[in-house]
């Protein structure tokens, strides 16, 4: 009979898969065994593996050259990072190897980029991309980024008022965009996005403040909506719609020459995982010229701000199951080592889904479970309710332990959780550790951070010094 997970995970989906191995019933990684690294490091931890953030951005960029040359398509193309997904150095140095662009969020991140700057990661000809609603602060340290010779800095225009503000800092003349407010999808409980100016104000806002402006120049026009990049009627429809934009304003602003399609392509959240990047980025292309052309305009340069897709597959947790609770006749509660709330704040905030699969024991009979964190809160859990597939698991042994892990969480998870803070419940945040490998292909490691200790958080909380 075909009773051990190892049958459960080979019937279920394709398995294995180019990331995912089992070797001598122990689970691999991009051929990391993650056995190996529990017993060097313990756990829980988090890790990142570098190399697959270059791995996408190249994968990535090849779509769109293919898709360029394929649909002999005149403008060019720019890959930016946007740095909210995951502003840690570790993670940028790795991007910045692969002649990239950069996308800010906040006052911040222009630090970040100085610093960058000062390290020669970056130059004055590397795209730097303002989004978000512009602030006093954000608005001054844009200013400096330009006034100190960063040419390629874009503030996207959000609001009505922050042409204004920078002009007023800027030193000389400077390019800036405009952000479009898209409409939401149908479900959503408002009906057009609260970032940038509406479809129809956006001519009219051109027309009255910078047209006659000698101090700005129009470069680009930004459009992105909270679904992200989906083969579905609502974002081939916001698609057409933004690009009726851009053709119109195009005709009136001849230094209009950048289409910003933001970020939101999908990364992979389970094993039966199945989206065609490719055909993706080839009907975009195509919808693109084949709008410009029937309006008689110039295709646009394009540019994009992936940030999930960037560094989500990067990242993983792994926990150890510390004990089995059998709560009723229906439900047995694993309850690992950590807490959901602190490690992986999207899963009971988002409902977000990952990959999770057991670590070890793939030789084991399975079973049912709920996993549960180590927190008082009713929302510390991971299960069947909250995502579409039921738990399985090796079968529960006091004296066998098991340990599982969570992949592909590299995106927005120590941000959101607060890396370095205060955590629910005062569960410690654990361990980092960084992969990468060396200039021969072999595996290295390195410990980012150490787990959490109680006098880290009592300084917090006013207790000691």
């Amino acid at each position: 009979m075909n009773t051990k997970y190892i049958d459960l995970i080979s019937q279920t989906f394709d398995f294995p898969q180019e990331e995912f191995t089992l070797n001598d019933n122990k689970l691999s990684f991009h051929d990391i065994d993650l056995m190996d690294l529990v017993e060097q490091y313990g756990a829980p931890l988090k890790f990142t593996y570098l190399p697959q953030i270059s791995n996408n951005i190249k994968r990535a960029k090849k779509w769109f050259a293919n898709a360029i040359e394929k649909n002999d398509y005149k403008g060019t193309y720019s890959y930016c990072y946007c740095t909210k997904s995951s502003h840690f150095k570790h993670v940028l140095n790795e991007a910045l190897k692969n002649d990239i662009h950069i996308e800010t969020s906040s006052a911040f991140d222009i630090d970040i980029v100085e610093n960058l700057k000062a390290e020669g990661k970056i130059t004055d000809e590397t795209f730097v991309i303002s989004n978000g609603f512009k602030r006093a602060q954000y608005v001054t340290n844009i200013a400096r980024l330009i006034n100190g010779g960063q040419k390629n800095c874009i503030p996207i225009i959000d609001n009505y008022e922050e042409i204004e503000l920078l002009s007023e800092e800027v030193k000389g003349n400077y390019n800036i965009g405009i952000r479009i407010a898209s409409e939401e999808e149908p479900k959503f409980e408002f009906y057009t996005s609260r970032l940038g100016i509406g479809y129809k104000n956006i001519v009219p806002f051109y027309n009255k403040q910078i047209k006659d402006n000698d101090k700005v120049k129009l470069k680009m026009l930004h459009f992105f909506i909270n679904t992200g990049i989906r083969d579905n009627a609502y974002y081939w429809n916001e698609l057409q719609k933004c690009l009726k934009v851009y053709t119109s304003l195009k005709k009136v602003c001849p230094t209009l020459d950048s289409l910003n399609i933001g970020g939101g392509f999908p990364i992979k959240n389970s094993l039966a995982f199945d989206f065609d990047y490719e055909y993706m980025i080839d009907e975009i292309i195509n919808q693109i010229k084949l709008t410009c052309a029937e309006e008689g305009v110039d295709v646009p340069n394009i540019f994009t701000e992936f940030g999930s897709f960037t560094v989500g597959e990067s990242g993983g947790a792994i926990y150890e199951v510390l004990y089995q609770k059998q709560q009723n006749d229906r439900e047995k509660w694993n309850m690992i080592n950590s807490s959901f709330i602190t490690t992986l704040p999207d899963t009971w905030a988002i409902n977000k889904r990952f990959i999770m699969l057991a670590v070890n024991r793939w030789d084991q009979g399975y079973e049912r479970v709920l996993l549960g964190g180590l927190t008082c809160d009713s929302d510390d859990y991971y299960n069947s309710e909250q995502h579409m597939n039921a738990i399985y698991l090796p079968k529960y042994n006091k004296e066998k332990p098991l340990y599982i892990g969570f992949f592909n969480t590299g995106a927005y998870q120590e941000s959101i959780g607060g890396f370095g803070g205060l955590q629910h419940c005062l569960i410690p945040s654990p361990k980092h550790i960084l992969i990468d490998r060396d200039e021969d292909g072999n595996i290295t490691t390195k410990l980012f951070s150490e787990q959490q200790k109680s006098e880290d958080l009592l300084k917090i909380l006013g207790y000691a010094k």
